[in-house]
């Protein structure tokens, strides 16, 4: 029994020592087959490796301004003012808009690595790279060189294509909006009670509250009249009706207005006019005011007054 037991043991341990030869000649094998596999080989396989890693790069330049204004403010503020705006055109252009200086600067800008490279200024423009520190629900925070930590708000019931910082402010605040005129003129208007009717040498300011009939201001910049004559080619139709006058013009006040006003036409419509002129640049900018009264006398006398509390506000930010 003893003998039998061992040879059973012998046979096992052979048959072990074959297996394991037979082992190893495999792994030799094998591993003389890894050696001799081509570089191109190599390459093709790595390829779809490389074609799943080509969104991510491209996901990692996050579009973090899209279309739409945005209010800017210091990251480490309290209850900070927010009356600084940054307006994205969505074309890779866009504006700065102070709402309280009621100033801008152009910039183009575009994605980078990290940021977003801006260049302020149409003229010698200067280039600075806002970095991103963190891009959460459309918020942006990051720094551009040299300053501390800044804010990029999202305002959602802003438009880009009609934004007007000092009026959306102003509206926070339940302040008249303010209209400046591409002919360097400017005033403050109710936009309850005004619309304003932009357009070339020629702007209508139209009041939309209730009245006897049409009330309006339409603002005249023209070249063919000083301002007197303006004035007097205006009046000339109402004869001896037409009352003249002069004294310094609104928000000009070393500058001569020329004034007209005809009473108003009690026996039938209750129409009036007035105008006001003065000398500006190569002509004249006339304010020609067309008006209603009718029975109801306090209505008349707030038409009247917030006509007047327009050409109270003109001013002239450009002029020396």
């Amino acid at each position: 029994m003893r003998k039998s037991t061992i040879g059973k043991a012998a046979a096992f341990t052979m048959a072990a020592v074959m297996a394991m030869a037979t082992l190893a000649g495999c792994g030799s094998q094998q591993e003389e087959a890894v050696e001799v596999i081509p570089e191109e080989q190599i390459a093709l396989e790595a390829e779809p490796e490389t074609a799943k890693e080509e969104p991510k790069e491209a996901e990692a330049v996050e579009n973090y301004f899209t279309k739409g204004v945005y209010v800017n403010y210091a990251a480490d503020a309290e209850n900070p003012d927010k009356t600084y705006f940054y307006v994205f055109n969505g074309d890779g252009s866009g504006y700065t808009d102070d709402g309280i200086a009621n100033t801008g600067t152009y910039f183009d800008y575009e994605q980078v690595e990290g940021g977003i490279k801006f260049s302020f200024g149409a003229e010698d423009p200067i280039e600075d790279v806002l970095t991103v520190k963190s891009f959460e629900n459309g918020v942006v925070t990051g720094y551009f060189e040299n300053t501390f930590d800044l804010v990029f708000e999202p305002v959602t019931d802003a438009d880009p294509d009609d934004f007007d910082a000092v009026n959306y402010v102003n509206a926070t605040k339940g302040e008249d909006y303010v209209y400046t005129d591409a002919n360097g003129w400017r005033i403050k208007y109710d936009p309850d009670k005004f619309v304003i009717n932009k357009g070339g040498s020629v702007s209508t300011i139209v009041y939309v509250g209730e009245s006897a009939g049409t009330n309006m201001i339409t603002v005249t910049y023209t070249v063919e009249n000083k301002a007197e004559d303006a004035v007097k080619a205006i009046g000339e139709p109402y004869g001896d009706k037409a009352y003249y006058t002069q004294s310094p013009f609104p928000g000009a006040e070393k500058v001569t207005g020329y004034y007209l006003t005809v009473a108003p036409d009690t026996e039938g419509t209750g129409s009036y006019k007035s105008a006001l002129a003065r000398d500006y640049m190569d002509g004249a900018l006339v304010f020609e005011i067309d008006g209603h009264m009718g029975n109801d006398e306090a209505m008349n006398m707030e038409v009247s007054d917030s006509l007047a509390a327009i050409i109270d506000s003109i001013e002239f930010p450009y002029e020396n």
